[in-house]
């Protein structure tokens, strides 16, 4: 992990209230798919963590959603304006398991760490299988960048505005999959876990740190606590306690 002073080159909003932002700088550091970095604002107390889009040695690029002052005050950033950032965070996901026909399923903001996974597949030689899972039509992100990775996702809306209406447990259904890689809310993980046959999870949480230092983001799971922040957000599902 470093501190590093990031720069912004380009942002702009995906769907209402959802934004797309690249930050330049040395992001060379960050070495896996579902990592993800930790952003100082001025006037805030507390760090923003946010998920990993996409990344090189020169950049990083988030996808994340307004739901506070926080996240607002992110989105109100201009080309060329400077962040305080600790990265990379977390151990992100693991793709030695060797799955034949795995499964990326995401919930919302939790889609966009799932792309970097399905490029990385691809690249190493696997097509995974994707459902994505948001509440409208107004909220679907990233159908046209999975496409572009020779993927055709599952989409399912909520309300029945788009793909098959209902949640990503609906679409699963249908699917055959040995593994799983997930990211979304909490209650979307717990629905997902029932029918993973195995897989890993990536957890959000609250966290103040970001490193583990705090242990504010510590659960409980089979194996003793866990940090989020530091031994996640990846959990693996033969260690994951409901």
């Amino acid at each position: 992990m470093k501190r590093q002073i990031l720069k912004v080159n380009n942002s702009r909003e995906l769907q209402p209230g959802i934004f797309i932002m690249t930050l330049d700088g040395d992001c060379s550091e960050i070495s896996a798919p579902g990592q993800f970095i930790n952003i100082r604002l001025d006037g805030f107390y507390l760090r923003r963590p946010i998920s990993i889009y996409s990344y090189d040695t020169g950049f990083v690029t988030i996808i994340f959603k307004v739901v506070g002052q926080g996240t607002k005050a992110l989105a109100e950033a201009e080309r060329g304006d400077t962040f305080d950032v600790l990265m990379p965070l977390g151990n992100g996901f693991d793709l030695s398991k060797g799955a034949s026909k795995p499964l990326l399923v995401g919930g919302g903001i939790g889609v966009p760490p799932l792309y970097g996974l399905a490029e990385a597949m691809v690249t190493a030689g696997t097509v995974p299988q994707v459902v994505m899972g948001f509440n409208s039509e107004k909220e679907i992100i990233l159908t046209d960048e999975f496409r572009a990775l020779g993927i055709e996702p599952v989409i399912t809306t909520a309300d029945g505005s788009a793909g098959i209406r209902g949640f990503v447990t609906d679409a699963m259904k249908d699917l055959e999959f040995d593994y799983v890689y997930t990211c979304g809310p909490e209650p979307m993980l717990k629905a997902v876990y029932d029918l993973a046959p195995d897989g890993q999870f990536s957890f959000e949480a609250r966290m103040a740190c970001g490193f583990g230092a705090c242990m504010g983001c510590t659960c409980e799971t089979k194996y003793g606590y866990k940090r989020i922040c530091k031994d996640g957000p990846i959990l693996y599902k033969e260690e994951i306690k409901w």
